[in-house]
């Protein structure tokens, strides 16, 4: 099996030194996007849930698409792809959130501009529709970066973001994998084989980065757990002189090694023309220190590409070059 899978857009390599030099000084613009990654199986997934799975992703780059070929911004393309994501019970992400020990859907959501680098981060919201445009309110209408729980809610309502009952988050087949955790004394990764945290990373066609991601946690975590999907740094990180990154995975690895941020500042000092490598090599070490996972990573040049260290991550990419794809599988 392989344990690392790249795929990068290299359609400019096929043109000609000059056109090359011309296509560079047009506008362009860059979109990928995840839904998680994990042990994935194509034998074990019916044609219908594939279907169903492709569907969703696809519809997701299109929300996201059209805010970047219209001239919009990266900072909106990503929360108009992420939102269907949060929405679709597929995904581990608002509607759909894997349970706490508890018994609750806890969500946790960042966001980061690349032009200035404001971010924003929430973390154990429980009535916010949509835990991403809370993330974004904190960059834009706080003097903080990252909010939790009862605060973050509070501000929620300060700010008048949309709200939703406890019936909303809740599915029976995210229940079923708690009470089997329970019962039969498993852990997290036992359970879900995979991980559904929802992101997307985009370049708009005045050359800024953004980044964002959105989870509902770890089936049964417990004590209050944190993951990497709302730490700046960790999960998220997007800065114009050089990537945007959005991560998904067992998130204790990924922020101890600063996932999102290592892979950003190696292609700033060292690493600009592989951007491939730089998420390569750091998905490594996460591998190496015992974790799994994957990103997405976009640059400045346009270059959408993934990194994973899993059978499988649930991912689509779209460019103004006229890529558009989506995929499940390693070998996709």
């Amino acid at each position: 099996m392989k344990t690392m899978i790249r795929l990068f857009v290299a359609a400019a390599f096929a043109v000609s030194a000059p056109a090359l030099a011309q296509d560079r000084a047009e506008p362009r613009w860059s979109l990928a996007i995840h839904g998680g990654a994990g042990t994935l199986d194509p034998e074990k997934i019916t044609p219908e849930r594939r279907a169903a799975y492709e569907a969703s992703l696809q519809n997701a780059l299109d929300a996201g698409k059209a805010i970047l070929a219209s001239g919009g911004s990266a900072m909106d393309a990503v929360k108009a792809a992420i939102i269907p994501l949060e929405d679709d019970p597929l995904f581990n992400a608002g509607r759909g959130a894997v349970f706490t020990w508890e018994g609750r859907n806890e969500l946790d959501a960042s966001i980061m501009d690349g032009r200035d680098r404001s971010a924003g981060a929430v973390t154990g919201v429980t009535s916010i529709k949509n835990p991403i445009l809370l993330a974004d309110k904190v960059r834009t209408d706080s003097p903080h970066v990252f909010l939790m729980g009862e605060g973050a809610e509070e501000f929620a309502s300060q700010v008048q973001l949309e709200t939703a009952s406890p019936e909303w988050f809740a599915t029976e087949p995210r229940r079923e994998s708690l009470e089997r955790m329970k019962a039969d004394a498993l852990s997290s990764i036992d359970v879900d084989h995979k991980f559904g945290t929802v992101g997307a990373v985009a370049l708009d066609m005045d050359g800024n980065l953004a980044a964002g991601t959105s989870t509902g946690g770890m089936t049964g975590k417990r004590w209050g757990r944190i993951g990497d999907a709302p730490v700046i740094g960790a999960g998220t990180y997007a800065d114009n002189r050089s990537c945007a990154v959005s991560a998904t995975g067992w998130g204790e690895f990924f922020i101890r090694v600063g996932v999102a941020k290592e892979i950003c500042s190696r292609l700033r000092l060292s690493n600009a023309d592989q951007p491939h490598v730089a998420a390569d090599e750091v998905m490594a070490e996460v591998k190496e220190l015992g974790g799994d996972g994957g990103v997405i990573v976009v640059t400045p040049k346009g270059e959408a590409l993934y990194s994973f260290n899993t059978t499988g991550m649930y991912r689509g990419r779209a460019t103004s070059e006229g890529v558009n794809e989506v995929a499940i599988f390693a070998a996709e």
